[in-house]
């Protein structure tokens, strides 16, 4: 179900009263209207992912895990807990951000002197269903957003199969109607209404977009990927599309991290084991371990280092009855030994979180020139300039995260592109490039399979929800969409498969 969700910031309607009287009806104080761009903004900081995608999107990936379960059960063992956490992406997505970008989108569209705001808009929404749609399949999207002006209270679910289609044409058709001679909305908190920046984020969005259908229609993702190049993609650092937090608007994870979840969360092994066996120089840029911690009163910064030879990361499947042996063969104190990702560099409670970069950007071109669909460049080429992007957004994180750049040419010339490796190379790196951005480091995981990861033995054989030696696939409806939109959510149901979680989604063959 699609609920009726109030703005941020109520409008107020007055009705018209009898001559004389009216002025009594006139509330001085309160706004008559509410500037999109505000709606938008809001969107935007509501972008900013929730806890769940730490339990789910980050842990189905193997960056991080925990041992520990109750409100953190989830991909750490393999465990269905649609309801449990306090800001499911659903409900934060749906409620929070399509709500604000469809009222963005219907106070705009008719006021000519604002087509950029409507077109930002527009993409934005597109940005914020793609993810609603890879992590679920099949959802609301014709309907949603549009309980309030239209009284829709029971949604439809669209097919992903159909979604994906509109999604292309959105992001066409929005970058291409930006204009720098239109009004430029400079109070747009992601790129201070810069027009080519924007047409950059669309087209960046279009080619990943692109990349999600090589496994269904690669005709169609050889097309799109071309229109996306042809209007011009991220490349750079500067124009990298991400959320900047402050005291007033913190980060969700760095604040669930630098809270009462601090001892909780660790650096799972299959990743912190890829970038020391690599010699990788961000491991020491996101890694910080606790020498000696029995407690999280023991994770003081006094006992941290960053050395990269001392990083152990948590085994994958262990829970608080196995992970303290697990601790002890490891030659640790106890689990609290274990690496952590830092929370006093990279995930602060005002660290930036980061939607569309270069880095990613480079490595889906290394991808696509490599599968033949584009001519220009080598893949060679664009699969080190993803790594080397990527180990220069570091320093944005926190200074103390900057990588050097002689240690960084040192890897890139280590790690060259080989024949008949590629796409687990580049999508390996596309893995270590999207660390913290759940959502997508999950997606194209199962788009392309790499990296080679063994799946989570926890529970298995026997468990109803990841059978023996298979992965999560997709997230699972929330409890409240099943009791209240039930009529629309079987008819997905029976369309897409069980709703469970290793149900596989459209893209994902």
């Amino acid at each position: 179900m699609k609920k009726i969700f109030f703005p941020i910031i109520i409008s107020f309607f007055f009705v018209a009263c009898d001559k004389g009287l009216s002025d009594l009806n006139v509330n001085e104080t309160n706004s008559t209207s509410l500037d999109p761009i505000l709606l938008l903004n809001q969107a935007i900081i509501n972008t900013s992912f929730p806890v769940k995608s730490l339990v789910f999107d980050v842990g189905v990936v193997q960056q991080m895990v925990s041992p520990n379960g109750g409100v953190l059960a989830g991909a750490n063992f393999n465990q269905d807990s649609r309801d449990v956490t306090t800001q499911p992406l659903w409900t934060a997505y749906y409620q929070s951000v399509i709500k604000n970008t469809y009222d963005a989108l219907v106070r705009s569209k008719d006021l000519a002197n604002r087509s950029n705001m409507y077109n930002m808009a527009r993409i934005y929404q597109t940005y914020v269903f793609m993810i609603l749609t890879d992590e679920y399949g099949d959802i609301p999207y014709l309907e949603a957003g549009a309980g309030f002006s239209t009284g829709v209270l029971f949604p439809v679910y669209d097919r992903q199969q159909d979604i994906y289609p509109l999604l292309i044409q959105e992001l066409t058709e929005a970058a291409a109607a930006l204009n720098t001679t239109a009004v430029i909305e400079t109070g747009d908190i992601l790129y201070a209404g810069n027009i080519t920046r924007w047409k950059k984020f669309a087209y960046s969005l279009l080619l990943r977009a692109g990349m999600r259908l090589s496994k269904v229609d690669a005709a169609k993702a050889q097309s799109t990927v071309q229109s996306a190049i042809a209007g011009g993609v991220i490349t750079d650092n500067a124009d990298n599309a991400y959320i900047r937090h402050d005291a007033n608007y913190t980060q969700p994870i760095g604040n669930t991290l630098n809270g009462g979840e601090a001892a909780n969360f660790y650096l799972a092994k299959p990743f912190a084991d890829q970038l020391k066996n690599t010699n990788d120089p961000r491991l020491s840029a996101i890694a910080i371990r606790y020498v000696g911690a029995t407690s999280g009163a023991g994770q003081t910064a006094a006992a941290g280092t960053s050395d990269p030879a001392r990083q152990i990361g948590m085994p994958i499947g262990k829970d608080n009855g196995t992970i303290g042996a697990a601790a002890t063969a490891d030659g640790l104190a106890s689990f609290y030994d274990y690496s952590q990702v830092d929370r006093r560099r990279l995930l602060k409670t005002f660290s930036p979180v980061f939607l569309v970069t270069a880095a990613q950007t480079n490595l889906l071109l290394a991808e696509a020139r490599f599968r033949g669909w584009i001519t220009m460049g080598t893949a060679a080429q664009y699969f080190s300039d993803g790594i080397r992007a990527h180990m220069d957004q570091m320093v944005v994180y926190d200074v103390n995260s900057a990588i050097k750049a002689e240690d960084r040419e040192n890897y890139i010339a280590a790690h060259p592109l080989t024949a008949g490796n590629e796409l687990e190379q580049i999508n390996t790196q596309y893995w270590i490039a999207s660390f913290l951005n759940g959502p997508e480091a999950f997606a194209n995981f199962r788009r392309s399979g790499f990296p080679e990861l063994s799946p989570n033995p926890y529970g298995q054989p026997g468990n109803p929800d990841v059978p023996n030696g298979t992965f999560i696939r997709r997230l699972t409806y929330p409890t409240s969409e099943l009791s209240v939109n039930s009529e629309n959510v079987n008819a997905a149901i029976s369309r897409q498969g069980p709703d469970k979680l290793s149900t596989r989604i459209w893209w994902d063959k």
